[in-house]
């Protein structure tokens, strides 16, 4: 049975321990608690039979039925005013309802998967981005490597847009422990000969992503099966992270038919 309260303190322990979520990127670590904002993210947990610990709504959403059904998928609901649900907001337009989740426990990695391994991407739009690609589009684990934005701070789950939950995912990898997997590693340069339409791609394969600006690792590089590069006929020198790895899952979704 969902237990249900009002708090209107804002030194109440829940709520500072709530923004410290929202605030500092790397503190679901701690906490060992995933912040959820918004519809869209807590009904894709929800569809997943998540365990939900709290779901928090602002006075203004305990009156929308649709708020209030969604809630009920938490043991525990806290109804708090509008004012003090926005300081919890990363968003322009404040929403009504937030889900906190106990951190699903990290998955081992799994070389047989359709993989994605992002060596020190630090733009969390970036790497939500291409969580939300690799769920539409066949790659079933993400590999981070030490370094990369975290993949369950607010700003990456915003992006991802659920995407997490249909995903193996495995951060703070070191280069060691990526390489012992012995994954047929496929790298992106645009400087590479290979073109993506006509290089031969490994089944399965694990594309390497590096660094918005310095790229992946020479190390990394240099384990990789091929390196490829993205025909641009409009002249751009380079491709955003995420758009490539976009076309690349769908390059390797198309020729597994």
């Amino acid at each position: 049975m969902t237990q249900e309260q009002r708090l209107a303190s804002r030194a109440n322990p829940l709520l500072v321990a709530l923004r410290r979520l929202v605030r500092d990127p790397g503190a679901y670590r701690r906490s060992g608690e995933v912040w959820l904002e918004g519809e869209h993210l807590c009904a894709a947990a929800a569809a997943r039979g998540l365990p939900v610990r709290q779901a928090l709504l602002s006075e203004g959403g305990a009156v929308q039925p649709r708020l209030r059904e969604l809630a009920r998928h938490a043991t525990r609901v806290v109804i708090v005013p509008d004012a003090l649900f926005a300081e919890l907001s990363a968003l322009e337009s404040p929403a009504a309802v937030g889900f906190v989740l106990p951190l699903p426990a990290p998955a081992a990695p799994d070389p047989a998967l359709p993989t994605v391994v992002l060596d020190r991407l630090q733009d969390a739009g970036n790497v939500g981005s291409i969580l939300r690609s690799a769920a539409a589009l066949g790659v079933a684990q993400v590999l981070a490597l030490e370094g990369t934005a975290a993949l369950w701070s607010p700003k990456v789950l915003r992006a991802g847009m659920g995407a997490h939950f249909a995903l193996r995912l495995c951060e703070r990898l070191r280069e060691d422990e990526v390489l012992a997997l012995a994954l047929p590693l496929v790298g992106t340069s645009p400087h590479a000969d290979e073109l993506l339409p006509q290089a031969a791609l490994p089944q399965p394969l694990a594309w390497l992503l590096g660094h918005e600006g310095q790229g992946a690792s020479a190390r990394l590089l240099a384990s990789c099966a091929t390196t490829v590069r993205i025909p641009q006929p409009g002249g751009e020198e380079s491709l955003n992270v995420a758009a490539a790895a976009a076309i690349c899952f769908y390059e390797a979704l198309r020729r597994r038919g």
